[in-house]
C-alpha cells in the first residue's frame, strides 16, 4: 500500500491538537520532529531517542508528521485536516508558520523506520515506558514497566506533560485510591494509576480512536481488571466521587470542567492537570482557585507546565 505523508510546521502549542485532529483523521502513525530533542541532555543508560539527524528538524518550531492512506478519499481527508486545524485559533492556539505539505512514502518505509528511534525510557523514580517491539530487564525490585506500542496511537508517552502527569501520580496515588482520567488518549495514566495500587480508574475519552487505544494498552498491560475505559465527555454525567482526578489535555478544556472535578473529587483529593503552556498557566490557576481548590504544587518541563490542586 502507498501512503502519503502530511507534514505540519507549527508550535509546541499545537502539537497535541493538531496530533489529535491526525488520528481523528486516520492518521497511521504519528511523528514529531522538535529540534529540542537535539540539545535535551539524557541519561544514556535508560536508552532514550538516540542518533538524531539534525537535518531532519526544523530550526524553529515543531514539525508534526502523519500518515495517511492515498485513495480516491484522500484529497478530501487532507481538506479536513487543514480546515480542523485552521479553526484552532478560535481557542487562542498559536499555530506558528502552520505550513502544511505532502509528499508519498511506501508503507514499508514508515511503518519501520521510525522504531530505530524508541527504546526504553525511564521517566520517573518508578516508570519505565518499554516500545513493545523491545526486551527490557527491570533494573530494580520496584520498577514499574509501562508497555506501549506508539503505533497505535498518540505517541511514546515520554512528551514532557506525560511525564509530568506519571511524576505526579507516582507521589499522590495510595493503594485503595479511586482514580479519574479524563482524556485518556493512549490510557497510560489509568495504567500507571492501576499500577501504584488504585483500586479502581475510570478512563474517559470522547475520540473512539483513543478509547480503542486505551483499552488495547490497558490489556497489554494485563490492568483490564482495575481500568474501566469508556466513551465520554469529560465528567459528564459522572457521580462516582474520586480520590485522584488526572487531565492531560489543553488548558482551555481543564477549564470547562474544573468545577467538575472539584464536585467529584473527595475531601482532600487531588486534581493533577497537564498540557499547559507557560503562556496559559495563570489562566488555569484562576480558574482552579474560582472553582475552590487550592493549588499545592507547579512543575515546569521544558515549555509545559502541570498543577497539582487540592480540594482542602
Amino acid at each position: 500500500m502507498k501512503w502519503s505523508e502530511i507534514s505540519i510546521h507549527t508550535t509546541h502549542e499545537a502539537v497535541e491538537a493538531i496530533s489529535n485532529i491526525l488520528h481523528e483523521a486516520g492518521a497511521g502513525g504519528v511523528v514529531i520532529e522538535d529540534p529540542y530533542d537535539l540539545v535535551k541532555d539524557r541519561d544514556d543508560w535508560y536508552g532514550e531517542i538516540v542518533e538524531l539527524n539534525p537535518d531532519d528538524y526544523p530550526e524553529e518550531g515543531v514539525i508534526i508528521k502523519a500518515y495517511l492512506p492515498v485513495n480516491s478519499f484522500l484529497g478530501e481527508t487532507v481538506e479536513q485536516i487543514k480546515q480542523a486545524i485552521n479553526n484552532l485559533w478560535l481557542y487562542d492556539i498559536d499555530l506558528g508558520k502552520n505550513k502544511i505539505t505532502l509528499s508519498e512514502v511506501n508503507e514499508e518505509e514508515w511503518a519501520t523506520a521510525w522504531k530505530k528511534h524508541y527504546h526504553p525510557v525511564k521517566v520517573s523514580e518508578k516508570f519505565t515506558i518499554v516500545p513493545t517491539w523491545e526486551t527490557y530487564e527491570p533494573v530494580s525490585d520496584d520498577e514499574l514497566i509501562i508497555e506501549m506500542d506508539p503505533g497505535m496511537a498518540f505517541g511514546t508517552g515520554t512528551h514532557p506533560t506525560t511525564v509530568m502527569c506519571l511524576q505526579a501520580l507516582e507521589k499522590y496515588v495510595r493503594p485503595g485510591d479511586a482514580v479519574i482520567d479524563v482524556g485518556t488518549g493512549s490510557g497510560i495514566l489509568s495504567i500507571a494509576a492501576a499500577m501504584l495500587g488504585a483500586r479502581s480508574v475510570r478512563a474517559f475519552d470522547l475520540d473512539p480512536v483513543a478509547v480503542d487505544s486505551a483499552r488495547l494498552n490497558v490489556k497489554l498491560n494485563k490492568v483490564q481488571s482495575v481500568v474501566t475505559v469508556a466513551q465520554n465527555n469529560l465528567l459528564d454525567h459522572v457521580d462516582e466521587p474520586a480520590d485522584v482526578i488526572v487531565a492531560n489535555i489543553l488548558a482551555e478544556i481543564i477549564l470547562r470542567f474544573a468545577s467538575d472535578a472539584f464536585r467529584l473529587l473527595k475531601p482532600g483529593g487531588r486534581f493533577i492537570t497537564s498540557g499547559i503552556i507557560q503562556a496559559k498557566k495563570q489562566d488555569v490557576k484562576d480558574g482552579l482557585l474560582a472553582a475552590g481548590f487550592v493549588i499545592e504544587e507547579v512543575n515546569v518541563m521544558e515549555d509545559w507546565v502541570a498543577l497539582v490542586a487540592i480540594k482542602s
